[in-house]
């Protein structure tokens, strides 16, 4: 037996899965300088990385000094696809540890269940996750909030304690706090160490030695 068994390892999808951060980065610009409101890169990594709608739209809004309507994102869809379907690869390492993961895992994403799809489909890695992806609309609030990973969790039927969540994103790590649940924080990407570390939280930058991570996790 081991002292700290896992279970369960949960995904999160951009920056994790898929390498869309930086994509994402380059159209919340243009859509920011669109509505008229400047954010700058820096502002986009830290406040809407890994942040549900409502975060990203209340951020907007405050940043506006107006509200916007309900649905104001779905004019600028198609801007995310072009780039996706041009751009958007695989995380550097991801497909072959997935390709050895005896684990069992799943996806929790912020993102909607047909963007998730869409993304995993493009990079080919649909076939790791078969009937077991979650959205944030799955539940009442995504992340920083716990809800999204407490229902995979229970979805899958393990236990917090013994899930690991893969992350890439401050939001993604503090939700997975909030859980109960061990964190993994990937700063590869966009998001800096430094936001990533804390509490319950390993911190690394190779995407290849995440099989070893997890190997100590449960010893």
């Amino acid at each position: 037996m081991t002292r700290n068994p896992v279970e369960l390892v949960i995904f999160d999808c951009d920056g994790v899965l898929v390498d869309s951060e930086r994509i994402c980065v380059e159209v919340d610009a243009v859509i920011m300088a669109d509505l008229g409101c400047s954010f700058t890169e820096a502002e986009i990594i830290e406040r809407f990385v890994g942040s549900s709608t409502e975060v990203y739209t209340a951020a907007v809004e405050e940043r506006l000094g107006r509200s916007l309507e309900k649905d104001w994102q779905q004019k600028y869809e198609h801007l995310y696809d072009a780039a996706f379907a041009a751009e958007l690869a695989a995380v550097d390492g991801i497909a072959e540890v997935l390709g050895g993961l005896a684990t069992p895992s799943c996806v929790a994403s912020n993102g909607d269940h047909g963007a998730i799809r869409r993304s995993l489909e493009i990079v080919g890695l649909t076939n790791h996750f078969e009937g077991r992806i979650f959205s944030a609309d799955d539940v009442a609030k995504g992340k920083p909030a716990p809800d999204l990973f407490l229902y995979a969790a229970r979805s899958m039927g393990v236990e917090p304690g013994k899930c690991v969540v893969i992350e890439d994103s401050a939001y993604g790590v503090q939700a997975a706090r909030a859980a109960g649940m061990r964190a993994f924080g990937y700063c590869g990407g966009m998001t800096p160490a430094s936001r990533l570390e804390g509490l319950g939280t390993v911190v690394f930058d190779d995407m290849r030695g995440l099989p070893e991570l997890l190997a100590a996790a449960a010893r």
